[in-house]
């Protein structure tokens, strides 16, 4: 009898590893609903929701192209308005140096002739300068020569042409007898 107790229990006990049929159809029947509600209602927001995220991130890329884009079209413009900006600058440099020799050109000309001018303007001025002393030597030496002589002669000799000729005339063979010597 015991055995049969034993027995008996053995059968009504169930394996606590397999679940009883009541509890598989109930989490069958549970597995289901939100197995439905996952599928109808989450996947559809899930889904819009990627779709507009891939939608943002794809815009954003495209911005970001047409960025670059317009950024190196912006870079190429600069590049070339810097290159037409130092061509300007390098033609400018060139025209002043240009216009510079030519200023000095001109003010050494200008310098050269006014040299000119004042070296005619001074030799004249010592020309007309030696003239003035030459004829003032002249009368001086010749009232000298005309004292000197009445003093050899005992004689006063007047102022005539006689004596102003003989006076000249001295002189005139002074400064031959000079230039022959030199």
């Amino acid at each position: 009898m015991l055995n049969a107790l034993v027995l008996a229990a053995e059968e009504a006990a169930p394996n606590p590893l397999i679940p009883a049929w009541y509890d598989i159809i109930w989490s069958a029947v549970c597995f289901v609903i939100i197995l439905f509600v996952v599928w109808k209602v989450a996947l559809p927001k899930m889904a819009a929701l990627l779709d507009a995220r891939s939608a943002a991130i794809e815009g954003n890329i495209a911005k970001a192209d047409e960025a670059q884009r317009q950024a190196e079209a912006a870079l190429e413009e600069y590049t070339a308005q810097l290159a037409s900006a130092r061509k300007e600058a390098g033609d400018i440099r060139d025209s002043a140096r240009e216009d510079g020799k030519k200023i000095v050109a001109e003010a050494k000309e200008s310098a050269t002739t006014e040299a000119a001018r004042i070296q005619a303007t001074a030799h004249a001025q010592i020309e007309a300068e030696r003239q003035t002393a030459l004829v003032s030597l002249r009368s001086e030496v010749g009232t000298l020569a005309l004292d000197l002589a009445g003093n050899v002669i005992g004689e006063t000799l007047g102022d005539d042409k006689k004596a102003q000729g003989v006076v000249d005339r001295f002189l005139a063979d002074l400064e031959a007898s000079e230039k022959a010597t030199r």
